[in-house]
């Protein structure tokens, strides 16, 4: 199953929007018990976010973070030996970004 919400103003890394797929097991419903993976996958546009507008509301690179959009995309980075940039990162590499720009709190918080 999917799970999104639209945000209006969404959280950015280095200007990109970016969704996070994470991995989950159900085990059980009564009572419920939920695995999460420790990792999984960060994946981003490859065009600077802006705030929608009549002139780049059809830009998919820039609103969209599907792999299989972006991949089509001359600004495609695919950086294999860091996985803290380009336009697919692991769940971990963006926590740990998000631990440095606001502290070990806020990310466990989150």
């Amino acid at each position: 199953m999917v799970v999104q919400r639209y945000l209006t103003k969404p959280y950015l890394i280095d200007g990109f929007k970016f969704d996070l797929r994470l991995y989950v097991l159900v085990n059980g419903i009564s009572p419920l018990r939920v695995y999460l993976w420790n990792d999984g996958l960060a994946r981003f546009a490859t065009v600077p976010y802006e705030t929608p507008n009549s002139k780049n509301m059809s830009n998919l690179f820039m609103h969209l973070t599907n792999y299989a959009i972006n991949k089509d995309s001359e600004d495609f980075l695919q950086d294999e030996n860091d996985e803290s940039k380009g336009s697919k990162r692991s769940y971990t590499s963006v926590l740990k970004m998000m631990r440095e720009a606001h502290g070990d709190a806020s990310v466990d918080l989150m």
